[in-house]
């Protein structure tokens, strides 16, 4: 198990990413010549989910329904981002099904934080 020291830096550097591809993609569907709609919709998903894992990384509670749920966030905006703003430029898809992918992981991510309100620690 990792020391204390390392509770929530993968949620925080999750927040990180997400907020850099957040303010990124806002700033290009304004000026890069893409379709605004698709990059507003990664924006959208990255500055969302960002303040997310910042309060997950943050929280102080060492539990592994949080730690699976910080991941299932991150995990699902990467994917449905990417997707989306691979298409937003041309360039295809991630795979097959990539943006439905992510946003099922980013509900599942959701629900394990709503589960984890049962199993805090007092």
């Amino acid at each position: 198990m990792a020391d204390d020291g390392n509770k929530g830096r993968g949620a925080l550097f999750g927040a990180a990413l997400l907020g850099f591809c957040g303010v990124a993609a806002a700033a290009a569907s304004a000026h890069a010549g893409t379709d605004p709609r698709l990059m507003g919709a990664v924006a959208l998903i990255c500055l969302a989910h960002a303040p997310a894992l910042l309060a997950l990384g943050l929280s102080g509670r060492p539990d592994a329904i949080l730690r699976a749920a910080a991941l299932l966030l991150f995990a699902g905006a990467g994917l449905f981002s990417a997707d989306i703003a691979m298409r937003a430029y041309e360039y295809g898809r991630l795979f097959p099904m990539a943006a439905p992918a992510g946003g099922l992981a980013m509900m599942a991510g959701w629900l394990a934080v709503a589960v984890s309100a049962f199993f805090a620690r007092r």
